[in-house]
């Protein structure tokens, strides 16, 4: 069973805290996680990207010139794809870029990528965020405290608002109330800092 230390905002020790071998020590099974993060991008995509084909572009009702006799290549329209404002030959059409994942895979994955957190060092547990107002140089004096540079992800139990607003307008830093992260989430920030309030929750959906 992992056990890691737990910190309070100010970057000091406060504690340790035994996290549960089946979400923070499972296998990283990586070809699922690629599976996962893959299909979270594609769902993003909204597939509204659309052209005009030579039947929706206006014009070109006349043929521009005789079949024979000009010396000209024969034309039927001149909205045709090869003509300037003609249609577009083989060009997007709106689609859905769905994929869907089953549950297990999804469980699999965000295990995983949990695990890896805790593997690697990147994991670091607080206490818990007590902001009485809205302040930015409190969440950046605290991920300083943490030696949490670069591109941290701020796992709360519940949506906080305080949090939310106060890491907003930080370059890099996330935040995700505990139902609303994912894998994606979790791989692409460099740590991943949890409340305990967020483990237990975790603990809780995950630990069956």
């Amino acid at each position: 069973m992992p056990v890691i230390d737990v910190y309070n905002m100010e970057g000091k020790t406060c504690g340790t805290i035994d996290l549960n071998e089946k979400i923070f020590g499972a296998p990283v099974n990586v070809p699922v996680m690629h599976s996962v993060v893959r299909a979270y991008l594609l769902n993003q995509r909204q597939g509204t990207q659309s052209t005009l084909t030579r039947s929706e572009v206006a014009g070109g009702g006349r043929k521009p010139w005789r079949q024979k006799g000009t010396g000209r290549a024969r034309q039927g329209s001149t909205r045709a794809p090869q003509w300037t404002k003609g249609g577009i030959a083989l060009g997007p059409k709106p689609r859905s870029y769905r994929v869907s994942v089953n549950k297990k895979e999804k469980r699999i994955a965000m295990l995983g990528a949990l695990s890896s957190k805790v593997s690697s060092g990147e994991l670091i547990v607080l206490d818990n965020i007590a902001l009485e107002e809205f302040k930015t140089k409190k969440i950046v004096a605290m991920l300083a405290a943490l030696g949490a540079n670069g591109k941290p992800m701020i796992v709360t139990e519940k949506p906080d608002q305080k949090v939310v607003k106060s890491a907003a307008n930080i370059p890099g830093v996330a935040t995700a109330p505990v139902n609303a992260m994912s894998v994606y989430d979790i791989l692409k920030h460099d740590k991943l800092i949890l409340t305990k309030a967020a483990v237990a929750s975790l603990e809780e959906v995950y630990g069956e």
